[in-house]
């Protein structure tokens, strides 16, 4: 996976590596059980510092993306706890939802939203 990291961007770097991660878990790119690159390999890989790409699979290991293993370093874990998921979504998508509301957007517009998403991410498995 090539991880694209926006220098100028007001989003935190750890947030934008976070995202790519869980962009390419969500693509297939990155599987169950793959290693990530290490700390420091994908630190100089992107050019950016060690602790930013630590603080990236801290937050990764929180949200139950990633475990970490002495032997292989951060691997992919997907959290199995699929309630937990499902209210953390509702919990966002409430205000998503309501910032769409204030700004005159249709459910028809977000359903075809969510549909391209989706189908960006391979559609529902």
């Amino acid at each position: 996976m090539i991880i694209q990291i926006d220098f100028n961007s007001d989003e935190a770097l750890y947030l934008q590596l976070r995202n790519q991660i869980i962009m390419g878990i969500a693509t297939a790119q990155f599987r169950e059980g793959d290693s990530l690159p290490s700390v420091r390999q994908l630190a100089d890989t992107i050019g950016i510092n060690m602790h930013t790409v630590n603080k990236a699979y801290t937050v990764l290991k929180q949200e139950g993306y990633v475990k970490v293993d002495r032997r292989r370093g951060a691997v992919i874990a997907i959290d199995v706890d699929r309630m937990h998921t499902l209210n953390e979504l509702k919990r966002e998508l409430r205000v998503i939802l309501a910032k769409s509301s204030c700004k005159n957007i249709s459910r028809e517009e977000v359903h075809a939203l969510i549909d391209e998403i989706y189908e960006d991410y391979g559609g529902l498995r």
